[in-house]
């Protein structure tokens, strides 16, 4: 059954790992600096059996300022928070960054406890209650329950339990869908067992025996054994604390903050398009590309801030960024993340990824505003047409397609068949699964034919363009199978034809003029007159160098095209009829002799070594016959 995690936040020493305890019966606080400090520096972790039949998972949080990145480790992936505030000494600056930070983070869900109930006046602690809702007016905790409590005597503490039961026995619990996710907290050895990771499974479920990659780093294992809270299971699911004891994998392998995860579920980025709030409790305005620590999960890593629509951002203000960091990441497009200054440290704002592995934008483009306006008020069939149509002409399978939306199986499959459906996604490759947007598409076919049109139009002697070179010209980066799927589609619609290699516009006809026919003619004259001793080009051009070189070679590939001429090798063109008379004249000593070597062949033709040695090539080429040995036999036909 998929568990709610509960999370504390508040000011140190306010007495969150009192209240985990007395709550609990467990002690968070592991270390032995933590023991002798006092103080929570590391996450702690414990359970709540709830008399509704829910279990609860808690996160205890570290609340010094110089811990909040733990803090901020342990609150993602949380789903209710208590915040925690000391009678005493009420609202303190890590009360407000603490909740600056659940803010920041998504979290919708809580409810205020207010501790050391025993230490203050009934008028005092009326005034703190009255100051942490004035604090938390407008906020996703205004108006929720407010308990009263003293961890060290016992008392509210039954009052919090039965709320939590409340709580939890009206949740609506939806199974966090797709692939396994866990971001990791911990890392460590058990002897006779190896490594062993921690953290607060986010969706999906996973089991013994199943194969997982750490990301970013695509290093793979498997699960050898799974507990929760202590007790081994077969198999965990979305919202669990969970202890994964991994085979294949060493503890050197695995830093905390990396994600454990089924193969395949996650894309690695340098990149990330996302919406961000600048806190209004900063000083000072933010600057484009401010290096900054950025949270994610349970990672903090450096990076940058580029603001894509203003040249710096004041206090309070939301707007669309673009966040560079120093190395990649893994993460699903609706995650939160946290910044915080480079220094001095302090949180400075926060929001939601909206693009995992974005492009590299440039600032105050149009074509910015409208793509965060898809990110943020797009369904979830125009989010996935967007990400088709920026991956351009290299398009964009399925699968990572599936990776950037963040969604998965038949879900992902019946939204994405819409827009196949309608025609605004092309399927390049059944196989791949590989997409293009249909303006992209559209694009291309045009492409080919404007590249079409210009070529006969420089070179109208030619029939087309060789392939290859037009694939070129159209775009370098043109994949082989989109650009073979546009030149069918174009050849079905009678606008191209393809020959043989070659590619013209479909009305596109060879003529020549006055001037280019009587060439025409002088150059049929002068092959067919030289029969099997042909001229070479270098000789053919000698010949007609009144004439433009390229309009020789073009009314050359005329000839050739005419069957009047035909190509032996790149610099040797005989007369069609010669050569035909000659194949007749093989076969008949092939069928009569058996086989032919060069002496020979050199014999039949009365050819020298220049013209026989291409010419018996040419006909192993062609397949009349085939060579064995130093001998030729009349090659079987099928």
């Amino acid at each position: 059954m998929r568990e709610i995690v509960l999370g504390t936040a508040g000011h140190v020493d306010h007495g969150k790992t009192s209240l985990v305890r007395a709550l609990t019966g467990i002690d968070t606080d592991r270390l032995k600096e933590e023991k002798k400090r006092g103080i929570t520096i590391e996450l702690g972790f414990a359970y709540l059996d709830l008399p509704c039949g829910h279990r609860v998972g808690v996160v205890d949080v570290p609340g010094h300022e110089r811990f909040v990145k733990n803090m901020v480790a342990g609150a993602a992936g949380i789903d209710l928070v208590a915040f925690v505030i000391a009678a005493d000494e009420g609202i303190m600056p890590q009360t407000r960054e603490h909740f600056e930070i659940c803010h920041l983070l998504g979290i919708q869900n809580g409810f205020i406890v207010i501790t050391k109930a025993d230490m203050v006046e009934p008028e005092w602690l009326e005034l703190v209650q009255e100051e942490v809702r004035e604090y938390f007016a407008g906020s996703f905790l205004e108006g929720v329950p407010m308990v009263t409590v003293s961890s060290t005597k016992g008392t509210g503490i039954s009052d919090v339990r039965d709320l939590l039961d409340k709580m939890v026995s009206t949740w609506e619990f939806t199974e966090a869908y797709g692939p396994f996710r866990l971001s990791i907290d911990r890392i460590f050895n058990m002897k006779g067992f190896g490594s062993v990771i921690t953290g607060t499974s986010l969706s999906g479920r996973i089991g013994i025996g199943d194969d997982v990659l750490i990301y970013p780093q695509l290093k793979q294992g498997k699960i050898r054994g799974i507990q929760v809270h202590g007790k081994s299971v077969d198999m965990v699911e979305a919202g669990n604390r969970t202890a994964i004891n991994l085979q294949g994998l060493e503890k050197e392998m695995i830093n905390r903050g990396d994600v454990l995860a089924s193969p395949g579920c996650l894309r690695s980025s340098y990149i990330l398009d996302a919406g961000f709030l600048y806190l209004s409790t900063n000083e000072k305005p933010l600057k484009n590309r401010t290096r900054i620590r950025v949270h994610l999960g349970t990672k903090e890593i450096m990076g940058r801030v580029v603001l894509l629509e203003d040249d710096e951002l004041t206090p309070g203000k939301e707007t669309n960024i673009q966040i560079l960091l120093e190395e990649p990441v893994s993460v699903w497009a609706d995650d939160y993340y946290v910044i915080r200054s480079y220094s001095p440290v302090a949180t400075i704002g926060g929001g939601k990824i909206f693009n995992g592995c974005a492009i590299k934008r440039k600032r105050f483009r149009e074509q910015n505003k409208q793509a965060f306006q898809i990110y943020r008020k797009g369904s979830l069939e125009e989010r996935i047409q967007f990400h088709v149509m920026e991956s351009d002409i290299a398009g964009i399978t399925e699968d990572d397609l599936a990776v950037r939306m963040g969604m998965f199986g038949n879900r992902f499959k019946k939204i994405l068949s819409g827009p196949i459906s309608a025609r605004k996604i092309v399927v390049v490759d059944s196989d791949q699964q590989l997409l293009v947007d249909v303006e992209v598409y559209d694009r291309i076919r045009e492409g080919i034919c404007e590249q079409l049109s210009s070529y006969h139009t420089k070179s109208p002697l030619k029939l087309g363009m060789a392939k290859e070179e037009l694939r070129n010209l159209v775009n370098p980066g043109l994949g082989a199978k989109l650009f073979q799927l546009c030149l069918n589609d174009l050849t079905r619609k009678g606008r191209i034809a393809q020959e043989e290699g070659v590619i013209r516009l479909a009305e596109h006809q060879v003529s020549l003029k006055a001037d280019e026919k009587v060439l025409r003619k002088d150059m049929e004259k002068l092959f067919s007159d030289a029969g099997l001793t042909a001229p070479t080009i270098k000789e053919v051009l000698s010949r007609f160098s009144d004439a433009p070189k390229q309009l020789v070679r073009d009314v050359l590939s005329v000839l050739v095209k005419e069957n009047l001429v035909t190509k032996v090798t790149d610099d040797l063109y005989f007369s069609t009829s010669s050569l035909m008379k000659l194949e007749s004249d093989l076969i008949g000593f092939l069928e009569k002799e058996g086989e032919i070597d060069a002496p020979r062949f050199k014999d039949l033709t009365g050819l020298t070594r220049k013209f026989s040695i291409p010419l018996l090539e040419y006909f192993d080429k062609i397949k009349l016959t085939l060579r064995v040995g130093d001998k030729r036999i009349l090659r079987k036909k099928k």
